[in-house]
């Protein structure tokens, strides 16, 4: 994967002698542990435990950065901002750039996606980079969700697979939405979950109906020519002939995911 640029995440500094502390307590990933050059995946929920916004914690001397999408970073900051309180941090957007690459490039601070091993490197304030189109083509052929399919306030993190792709720590302890997140997990209460689904020809519309004979069995999300990614009821979608506008379409377990989904259909 060469590099590229990716103008959609922006760039987040939190420090301050409270900030693990701080932090520790609003999003889904352990950051106590949290070294300086690591990345962790993680998000912030809604207290019913739904996705606000996915971020990338990046380690630092002191503190860290937030890599998260960067029509949402003015938000971000303003809600961190209201949970902060009396705690000893400091919160603001700084100006950075976000790359992706197989490899670290020449220039920018480098750290390892913490998802998947083949999505590579994420960089900081490096120099250059492709069309982010090209990741968005790498993203879909593994089968990894991304913000323009869970969108905001509408999707549980294990409906987007958060739980495989090391987004939350089920044992760190308390965190905004800590309470359902946990429940579904513990009672496996995972009805449906985001997967790659293949067809002929474009994309089908986002929010299309994807049909198990009449049933409903899920619905479409970001797409590129032949593939998309999709929110699908396991119980009718895994196996079965689906259809979307009177398309056939068939769903995909990426490998990274097929030892979950065992677990769960056992």
């Amino acid at each position: 994967m060469e590099q590229v640029t990716l103008i959609s995440r922006a760039v987040i500094a939190v420090g301050g002698p409270d900030w693990r502390s701080f932090l520790q307590g609003l999003i889904t990933q352990d950051v106590e542990t949290l070294a300086p050059r690591e990345s962790r995946f993680g998000a912030l929920l809604t207290p019913q435990g739904r996705l606000l916004w996915d971020m990338f914690v990046v380690g630092r001397d002191e503190g860290c950065w937030l890599d998260v999408e960067a029509q949402h970073r003015d938000a971000i900051v303003q809600r961190l901002s209201m949970y902060r309180l009396r705690a000893k941090v400091e919160i603001a957007s700084a100006d950075l750039t976000v790359s992706a690459a197989g490899e670290p490039g020449p220039d920018g601070e480098w750290v390892r996606d913490p998802r998947l091993p083949a999505l590579g490197w994420r960089g900081y304030g490096a120099s250059g980079g492709g069309d982010e189109g090209a990741y968005e083509g790498r993203r879909l052929a593994l089968g990894v969700p991304s913000p323009a399919d869970w969108g905001s306030e509408r999707t549980y993190p294990i409906e987007a697979n958060f739980d495989i792709l090391n987004g939350i720590d089920f044992k760190k302890g308390c965190f905004v939405g800590q309470e359902t997140t946990s429940r579904m997990k513990r009672r496996g209460q995972v009805k449906s979950r985001m997967l790659p689904i293949v067809f002929d020809g474009p994309p089908p519309a986002f929010g299309a109906e994807i049909l198990a004979g009449e049933l409903r069995a899920g619905e479409v999300l970001s797409g590129i020519d032949g593939r998309a990614m999709a929110l699908v009821r396991l119980d009718r979608a895994r196996g079965a002939a689906l259809t979307v506008e009177g398309r056939p379409v068939r769903t995909e377990v990426p490998a990274w995911m097929s030892p979950a989904l065992g677990e769960e259909a056992a």
